[in-house]
């Protein structure tokens, strides 16, 4: 592996946990910097460069939240881990909007904790830039990103499918000004176009059949933070007008409700989709077009990064590696020529997804071109050990004990549908419970 190390540090006065989590740290690669109290961590994070927090909430000289707060300011927009054995709502709720990414109850055992610290990592493509990049290009546009989040202007974020949009997003959250406040996601692709408007607003009580209580909508929620707006292109002409109107007045209206209500939300807005070309065809406002694209960045496609294939490579094979508890090293010179002249459609998901399936069914420790499977659970490869379907059965049972059984996670894992694990399952004569 090629990727530098990078350190956790853990705060916690408990020596016997800073002890256990620092052996879950270092087996996961990371190296450890441990505080027993927050006093200490702060010393620490003035001396030594670190990668994530790791923090307990109840502690002597200052409390978690607090702990957090003065970190958010030595640190900007730093992954902090919380963990507890003191859980309330109450605390849950202050530790996130101080700027917590997530949130654990002690106990917890050594998958999650593990499972939880590389979920955290690689969702920010954490690196001392804030992504995984050798790529001069995507590296001019990090640095744009950087610029544009000490601002409140709108952006739009464009880009292929897969291509990391949605964690451009969250960076530019997580290092702006508003990144102790919430940031709200909203699939407008995932949401029917009549609950769209409720989710996005929300309603008064009695606004209509079924509205036993006052909902209150996404863009209250964001108040003082960012709402992401992902896939802003499948919205309907109706709604488009509706949030052009809260773009121009900075205030919502409630479904049912009487009068407007003012929210200060910073607006970051991703699409697929060419919205130029969507104007011309008349299914895009001209002008939410330019009320969105203030600031407008183009993430390149994998293929535009060929630099980035082998050291994201890397960086998954490692991430799941330590998920599933197994032993990577690397690549074959086959594998990585393999990897390299592939087109890469899905980009760096559809990369992801290959690694983890990769590491899932490498018999060794060097990951080799018959441990890729694109698209299709039979292997083209001559598999070393087994035969071809012993290997496709292996590879579905293990994906869905990853997956507690899971058929519609372990289908999106595998690239192939729900009907396809069922089928497999049922020539096998194998059966996992319906999830």
């Amino acid at each position: 592996m090629n990727e530098k190390m990078k350190s956790i540090l853990v705060v916690d006065d408990d020596a016997q946990l800073r002890a256990a989590l620092r052996e879950a740290i270092v087996r996961m690669g990371y190296d450890a910097v441990l505080a027993e109290d927050p006093v200490d961590a702060l010393r620490r994070l003035d001396e030594t460069s670190v990668s994530m927090i790791v923090t307990d909430m109840k502690m002597p000289k200052m409390d978690g939240v607090a702990f957090i707060r003065e970190a958010r300011k030595r640190t900007g927009g730093l992954p902090i881990l919380v963990i507890t054995g003191f859980a309330t709502v109450e605390n849950a709720v202050n530790a996130m909007k101080e700027g917590a990414n997530d949130y654990l109850m002690k106990p917890f055992s050594f998958d999650t904790i593990t499972r939880t610290i590389e979920s955290i990592m690689s969702s920010a493509f954490q690196c001392d830039d804030g992504v995984l990049t050798n790529n001069r290009n995507m590296q001019n546009l990090m640095h744009l990103a950087r610029s544009v989040a000490e601002s409140d202007v709108t952006v739009l974020i464009l880009g292929e499918s897969g291509t990391g949009k949605e964690l451009l997003a969250r960076y530019i959250h997580r290092t702006s000004r508003r990144t102790g406040k919430p940031l709200i996601a909203v699939n407008c692709a995932a949401i029917p176009d009549n609950l769209l408007e409720s989710e996005l607003f929300g309603y008064e009580k009695g606004a209509f059949t079924g509205a036993a209580e006052r909902k209150t909508g996404k863009f209250e929620l964001a108040h003082g933070g960012t709402i992401l707006l992902d896939e802003i292109g499948e919205m309907s002409a109706t709604l488009q007008a509706k949030l052009l109107r809260v773009l121009q007045e900075r205030e919502i209206d409630r479904i049912g409700g009487k009068q407007p209500v003012q929210v200060d939300v910073r607006v970051i807005a991703t699409t697929n989709r060419d919205l130029q070309k969507e104007i011309k065809e008349g299914r895009f406002r001209e002008d939410l077009f330019y009320r969105l694209s203030v600031f407008p960045i183009t993430l390149p496609s994998l293929r535009e990064r060929p630099e980035d294939i082998m050291l994201l490579s890397e960086h998954f094979a490692k991430k799941f590696a330590a998920k599933l508890n197994k032993t990577v090293s690397g690549f074959t010179k086959e594998a990585g020529e393999l990897l390299a002249t592939r087109q890469w459609k899905g980009n760096i998901r559809e990369l992801e997804n290959a690694i983890h399936r990769s590491v899932l069914i490498a018999r060794s420790d060097m990951i080799c071109a018959d441990d890729f499977m694109f698209g299709e659970i039979s292997n083209p490869g001559n598999p070393a050990n087994g035969s071809i379907r012993e290997m496709e059965m292996d590879l579905i049972l293990k994906t869905l004990e990853e997956t507690n059984g899971n058929k519609t996670r372990a289908a999106k894992l595998l690239g192939v549908s729900v009907r396809t694990i069922r089928n497999k399952l049922s020539e096998y004569g194998k059966n996992f419970p319906a999830v």
